[in-house]
């Protein structure tokens, strides 16, 4: 017998974040098999809503393989079956179930980077042009990097994701009003102090039609704005890898210093990865008060009330971005003690709270 939590998350997927219709393909993908129960959930509420779905279920260790043993011409290879297919499917269903988080630790980062490129076509074709939708299923990897046992990762997953999504919607149209507005974004904290442009750019609320769980809203910075420094106070993790205590200072948008406490050189070689991704793609303000502990998953972690998070890399071209690189890493600043956030010199937010 399913959890109900999982039935009634898979009718959240479906109905309320892809709004599937009749006549419609959408692509079911997972990243383990250990996401079987939810993937069969939203593929009966696919029939049910008179889609057409299809799965495509990947083994973990595969990633691995193929870094370890691909040559040069297999990274740089562009699957032309698969960039068919994201051209043809209607919606995509995204579900993230890692057996390991560090899986691909020892995985040369050049060489992520050299297929990240690769592989651009087929991402873009699906985040520009496609309706998705992106989520975990609960696993003892994702449990462990949040320090709970499963059972409360699974209390923590489904708590921050089967809720009313309308009434979130409400709460950020308010914030989106005061963006929309502004001319610039200040961010003020713990050795932070940094002016990021926001002019004429229009900020998206988030509302679980993209991220589950949800609760943001974001915007693409003017690319050559960011002027000043950051620093962050939670992980940030990409690929696997966890960078700890980025500093980063900014000029006419660029990154022109990054230092960290752990990793580096990690750090220093996704910036690296092409001219793109020094610059800012995005600005996200974290509206779920119902999410409160870091958990080392970007998918809850920015989404925190409080807090912000910028990422390096590529913006999105519904938020007018014009920013393009082959990475984007969200990166997370705290803001709940002693932090503040302005709009055009006015405060909106002190200490994690918001004033407007």
């Amino acid at each position: 017998m399913p959890d109900p939590r999982v039935k009634r998350l898979a009718k959240i997927l479906v109905g309320h974040s892809l709004g599937v219709k009749r006549g419609e393909t959408v692509l079911i993908a997972s990243s383990s098999e250990l996401a079987k129960p939810l993937v069969l959930e939203v593929f009966r509420e696919v029939l049910v809503a008179g889609g057409h779905p299809l799965t495509g279920i990947a083994f973990e260790e595969m990633h691995g393989i193929f870094f370890r043993t691909a040559s040069s011409a297999q990274l740089l290879n562009l699957p032309r079956t698969k960039l068919y297919e994201a051209k043809n499917i209607d919606c995509f269903v995204n579900i993230m179930a890692p057996i390991n988080r560090k899986a691909l630790s020892s995985v040369d980062p050049r060489k992520m980077g050299t297929r990240m490129k690769a592989l651009r076509p087929i991402q873009k074709t699906i985040v520009n042009k496609k309706r998705w939708i992106l989520t975990n299923y609960p696993t003892n990897a994702l449990a462990q990097e949040a320090d709970m046992s499963l059972a409360e990762y699974e209390d923590f997953l489904y708590r921050a994701t089967n809720i009313d999504w309308q009434k979130v919607k409400r709460r950020e149209m308010k914030l989106k009003r005061v963006l929309d507005r502004g001319r610039e974004v200040r961010i003020v904290g713990r050795d932070t102090d940094l002016t990021i442009g926001i002019k004429g750019r229009r900020s998206i609320p988030c509302f679980g039609e993209r991220n589950m769980p949800d609760g943001e809203v974001f915007l693409s910075p003017v690319e050559d704005s960011a002027e000043g420094h950051i620093y962050y106070e939670m992980p940030a993790i990409y690929q696997g890898r966890e960078v700890t205590g980025i500093r980063l200072r900014f000029k006419k948008g660029k990154v022109i210093e990054a230092r960290a406490d752990k990793n580096e050189r990690f750090l220093h070689d996704m910036l690296a990865t092409d001219r793109g991704a020094r610059y800012l793609g995005e600005l996200g303000v974290g509206v779920n008060y119902g999410i409160k502990n870091f958990s080392k998953d970007i998918l809850f972690d920015e989404k925190i009330g409080g807090t912000v998070h910028l990422a390096v890399g590529a913006s999105y071209e519904e938020a007018q971005g014009k920013n393009k690189s082959a990475i984007h890493w969200d990166m997370i600043k705290d803001l709940r003690k002693g932090g503040a956030l302005y709009v055009d010199g006015k405060l909106i937010q002190r200490n994690g709270r918001f004033l407007v």
